[in-house]
């Protein structure tokens, strides 16, 4: 277990901003994984704990063991903190063959033991055949799995992984995250990951820990948070489409119905428990989860929309609509209504997802 308590703070220069760290966590076995965009403090946090960087305040403590605790004035060295780290650019040592990069690594084995733990680890890792060659001669898929073999030799009692599939195409991609849910699987110990991949999140994350600006805003399964993003901004950083504002105007709790007004039309919703007719809320639906027909004339929860544009992807067609509505639908149904002159987007009442952390009520001004 993991336990981390980290405050940071960078004071601004005379060309750049300030940024202030201030994170709480725990996190048990399994995958935990940053998630945020790109100066959210994902990494200085793994840095944190790794003993890279001396954080201002806090407490971090690993298996009960303190690794820094700043009233007590407890800091121990990066080489005492059983903590495996694999950094974004691998950072094997360009001179060394990939053996010797382990074998360097493996100093806590006995002189006698570490050759059989070294050549456990290039079989495991699937590196035997290319053991004798330096970083710079192997793929970097090679690279990416030697440094993983390489942070775990020790038998740390952590693992921090620092955007692990950066740089990687499709393939070793795939065969990155077959690896890493091997090294979950088999050795039973904390594992976080930095990313802002949402895929990756949902490919090898046990638990999401979103971070904005230096401050950690939901934690909460993948599924979970993507469901139910517990703000406006974190559906914005999780990259949800179709996010708009309404009022409701009616609730029928006897009928599981609610009744929302958007853009001068209604939609027919379930009901929503713990609001208030009045009350202005952001609601969400997945560009998968909404229609497209043609016509003229909309029907219940369908509203008349002119396209913008249709954008090809790699396994259907996304559509864009006035207003930032998007639609995602198979290639060969878009073939079939390509020609439509005009357009009705319908919203299914079970896909409407309010957004609890964007409610604001007129009666409360």
């Amino acid at each position: 277990m993991i336990e981390a308590r980290i405050r940071k703070r960078f004071p601004p220069g005379p060309e750049s901003a300030g940024f202030l760290l201030d994170v709480e966590f725990q996190a048990g076995p399994g995958v935990s994984v940053l998630f945020g965009p790109s100066g959210s403090g994902k990494t200085l946090t793994l840095s944190s704990i790794a003993g890279f960087v001396k954080p201002d305040a806090g407490r971090i403590q690993l298996d009960g063991q303190i690794l820094y605790d700043a009233d007590s004035r407890v800091c121990l060295r990066p080489q005492s903190r059983s903590c495996g780290y694999v950094f974004q650019n691998y950072a094997l040592f360009p001179h060394m063959s990939l053996r010797e990069n382990l074998t360097f690594a493996a100093v806590r084995h006995a002189r006698l033991e570490r050759y059989r733990a070294v050549s456990e680890m290039l079989d495991r890792f699937e590196l035997g055949p290319v053991s004798g060659r330096r970083p710079h001669e192997v793929s970097g898929g090679e690279q990416q799995r030697c440094s993983i073999a390489r942070a775990l030799i020790g038998n740390p009692r952590l693992l921090l992984l620092d955007e692990p599939a950066r740089g990687l195409d499709l393939p070793l991609r795939a065969g990155l995250y077959r690896v890493l849910r091997q090294v979950r699987a088999e050795y039973q110990i904390p594992i976080l990951l930095v990313t802002h991949d949402l895929d990756e999140c949902f490919e090898l994350g046990d638990r999401m820990l979103v971070l904005r600006e230096g401050c950690l805003v939901q934690t909460g399964t993948p599924s979970t948070i993507r469901e139910r993003p517990a703000s406006i901004e974190v559906a914005r950083l999780l990259g949800l489409t179709n996010l708009f504002r309404v009022e409701i105007v009616a609730l029928d709790p006897g009928r599981d119905q609610s009744r929302l007004r958007f853009e001068g039309f209604e939609l027919s919703a379930a009901y929503l428990p713990g609001h208030l007719i009045g009350d202005k809320v952001w609601v969400s639906i997945p560009a998968e989860e909404l229609r497209v027909t043609s016509g003229t004339r909309p029907g219940p929860n369908q509203a008349s929309a002119r396209l913008v544009r249709a954008c090809q992807r790699s396994q259907s067609v996304r559509l864009e609509f006035e207003g930032e509505l998007s639609v995602d639908v198979p290639r060969a149904e878009f073939e079939k209504q390509k020609h439509n002159k005009e357009w009705l987007i319908e919203f299914p009442a079970a896909a409407l997802r309010v957004i609890e952390g964007g409610v604001t009520n007129e009666n409360t001004r």
